[in-house]
């Protein structure tokens, strides 16, 4: 996730914030994993198998290590996906995460993972949404 350019990233973070009009941007330029986790985040399981069949399973992952899934980030461990694992625990919230990011001046991941808590903090636990 890191190699994407900052302004990809930005827009990454709009699209978390539900503008569809940035979505829709990323899904039709170059950018659809981006646009899909952004859904998924928001709780599409649609947007969550389409990672899964299109090679980005390790977005899948970091969507459901997001709300603590232990299996996704048993799986994020297995494979060593070491950023998601931190990115994901700074969008739970956790100060020693945010401090890394901070650290390697990653501001943009900081901005994304409060926009990912944001959200997940004001949702009711979703049954739909399939375990990792």
């Amino acid at each position: 996730m890191i190699k994407y350019p900052i302004k990809i990233l930005v827009a990454f973070g709009e699209a978390i914030d539900g503008n569809d009009k940035i979505f829709t941007w990323l899904l039709n330029n170059g950018y659809p994993e981006l646009a899909a986790l952004a859904k998924a985040i928001r709780g599409s399981e649609e947007a969550n198998q389409w990672l899964l069949k299109n090679r980005f399973p390790h977005f899948a992952a970091f969507d459901m290590a997001v709300v603590n899934d232990q299996k996704a980030i048993a799986w994020l461990e297995k494979y060593k996906f070491n950023f998601l694992l931190v990115l994901a625990d700074a969008s739970r919230g956790s100060k020693d995460a945010i401090r890394w990011l901070a650290i390697k001046d990653l501001q943009v991941f900081i901005r994304i993972a409060k926009k990912i808590k944001l959200f997940t903090d004001g949702q009711i636990f979703d049954y739909h949404k399939l375990h990792f």
